[in-house]
C-alpha cells in the first residue's frame, strides 16, 4: 500500500506542495517589495523629495547618460500627472538646485529640463550603495537561476498588468 508521501515520489509533487511553495514565493516577493518600498521612502527623505521629485531625478540622470534632452512635455508623459503638476515638480527642483531649466538649441520657446551635477551626485551617493548591494545579491546567480527568476517575475508582471481597475459587473451590464 503506498502513503502519499510514496506516490509524490512517483508522480511528483502533490497539489498541496506545489500551492505551498507559490505561497512561499509570493510571500517573499511580497516581503521584498515592503522593504524596496521602505528603501524609496527613506532615500525620499534623506534627500528632502517626494515621491515624484525624485522620479524625475533618476529619469534625468537616466537621459543625461544617453545623451538625451527631456522637454517638461516628457516629463509630463513619463509621470502621468498634469502640465501644472510637472511645473510644480520642476520649480520644487529648480529652488532646491537639484535641476536647471535650459533652452532648447533650435526652437527659442522650448527649453530642456536637466539634473545639476549636485544633484547627479547626491543620487549616486544616496543609492550608489543600495545598488552595489544589489547586485552583489544577484552577480553569482547561475544562468538558471537568472532565467527562472526573469521568467517569474515576466508572469507576475503580466498578471498584474492584467488587472481590471473597473471590471463590468455582469449584473448591471443586463
Amino acid at each position: 500500500m503506498e502513503t502519499g508521501s510514496e506516490s509524490r515520489y512517483w508522480y511528483g509533487a502533490s497539489e498541496e506542495d506545489r500551492r505551498r511553495r507559490a505561497v512561499e514565493v509570493l510571500q517573499a516577493f511580497r516581503v521584498y517589495r515592503a522593504a524596496e518600498v521602505a528603501m524609496r521612502r527613506r532615500t525620499r527623505e534623506s534627500m528632502s523629495m517626494g515621491e515624484n521629485e525624485l522620479l524625475v531625478l533618476r529619469y534625468l540622470i537616466k537621459a543625461a547618460g544617453q545623451q538625451r534632452q527631456v522637454s517638461p512635455s516628457e516629463l509630463t508623459r513619463y509621470l502621468g500627472v498634469s502640465t501644472a503638476s510637472t511645473t510644480a515638480i520642476v520649480d520644487r527642483l529648480e529652488k532646491t538646485g537639484h535641476v536647471t531649466r535650459v533652452p532648447h538649441p533650435t526652437d527659442r520657446r522650448s527649453i530642456h529640463i536637466v539634473a545639476t551635477a549636485a544633484s547627479d551626485e547626491e543620487v549616486r551617493a544616496t543609492l550608489g550603495a543600495m545598488h552595489a548591494r544589489m547586485m552583489a545579491a544577484v552577480v553569482d546567480m547561475t544562468p538558471e537561476e537568472s532565467a527562472a527568476v526573469i521568467a517569474c517575475l515576466g508572469r507576475l508582471q503580466d498578471a498584474v498588468d492584467q488587472v481590471d481597475p473597473h471590471p463590468v459587473d455582469a449584473d448591471a451590464a443586463h
